[in-house]
C-alpha cells in the first residue's frame, strides 16, 4: 500500500554547495618532475634521465585545471622540455667524446703535485 503522495517538504530542501578549494595545494609530483632533470644532469645517470622524462609526461597528463591556471606552477610542457634536455646531456658523451688526454678527468679534481723546489 504505497502512497502516491510525496511526503517531502520543499521548504526543508537544502541546495548543494561545492566546498571551496584549498588555497595551499602543493603537488609532490610537480616537485619531483622539476628536480629529477637536475639530478640527471649533475650525476649524468641515464636511468634518472629516463625516469624524469616519464614522470614529467605523467605529471603533464595528470595536471589539474586549477594547477594549469595558476601562475605559480611550472607548465607541464616546460618540465618535459627540461627532462628531455637532461636526457640529452646524459647521452652527450656518446656523440661528443672528451679529448683523448682527458678520458677520466672531469676538471674538478685536485691539481697535479708540484716537485719540491730543492730537488
Amino acid at each position: 500500500m504505497a502512497s502516491s503522495k510525496d511526503m517531502r517538504r520543499p521548504d526543508l530542501v537544502i541546495p548543494y554547495q561545492e566546498p571551496p578549494p584549498k588555497g595551499d595545494n602543493v603537488e609532490f609530483t610537480s616537485t619531483i618532475s622539476s628536480t629529477l632533470p637536475m639530478a640527471a644532469i649533475f650525476t649524468r645517470n641515464r636511468y634518472i634521465g629516463w625516469a624524469s622524462v616519464v614522470l614529467s609526461i605523467q605529471n603533464w597528463l595528470g595536471e589539474s585545471e586549477e594547477a594549469s591556471k595558476s601562475s605559480t606552477s611550472t607548465p607541464g610542457y616546460f618540465t618535459i622540455g627540461m627532462s628531455v634536455m637532461a636526457l640529452a646531456v646524459t647521452y652527450l658523451p656518446m656523440f661528443l667524446p672528451p679529448p683523448p688526454g682527458q678520458r677520466g678527468a672531469t676538471g674538478t679534481e685536485a691539481a697535479a703535485p708540484v716537485p719540491p723546489a730543492g730537488a
